[in-house]
């Protein structure tokens, strides 16, 4: 399997949102999600597009045979974003120091078709992004449940800092980052 994979910033990814939409659709049509109305696909796309505006926003996308197969998002993290402010004391203060300085790349979402998991096209995608940006510190949020894709976080290398909620009706995220490269 060898994707092609390409870079987008929000005025490109903008044209391809509809595909970026089907994947969430797919991949988020398992249980618990299916149903919960934290993680529907309309509800999804608000936040995409609404990402679109964040300072530094970018997604990578992973295509096979001219179709997305993968991809991940995210931006500059803003130092007063309030699941990254909620954590207060648990950040190290070199991270809260990055943050306001900019430096901290907040990976927003990184997802894989179903049928294509497990077979590390997941790190590839995580592994591009992360080359191609000048920020040095990676952190985001890992649903506690999600075993799959918090273990893979911690094998990638990431540091639990603690927990929060994105929303009242979220489930438990761990925040994670990833030491500088």
């Amino acid at each position: 399997m060898d994707p092609e994979f390409q870079r987008h910033d929000a005025k490109s990814a903008q044209d391809v949102v509809s595909e970026l939409v089907d994947v969430y659709a797919k991949v988020y049509d398992v249980p618990p999600y299916i149903g919960d109305p934290f993680f529907s696909v309309d509800l999804f796309r608000t936040r995409l597009e609404a990402a679109f505006d964040t300072e530094g926003f970018e997604t990578v996308t992973a295509r096979l045979d001219g179709r997305i197969v993968g991809y991940v998002h995210g931006a500059t993290l803003p130092a007063d974003k309030p699941w990254w402010a909620s954590l207060g004391d648990q950040r190290p203060t070199e991270l809260v120091d990055l943050a306001e300085a900019g430096g901290i790349f907040w990976l927003r979402e990184l997802m894989v078709l179903p049928e294509l998991q497990n077979q590390g096209l997941g790190r590839q995608i995580h592994d591009t992004v992360i080359a191609g940006r000048a920020e040095s510190i990676t952190a985001l949020t890992c649903i506690v449940d999600n075993q799959p894709a918090h273990d893979a976080y911690l094998r990638w290398g990431y540091s639990i800092m603690g927990q929060i909620k994105h929303a009242p009706e979220s489930p438990l995220y761990d925040a994670m980052y990833l030491p500088s490269r």
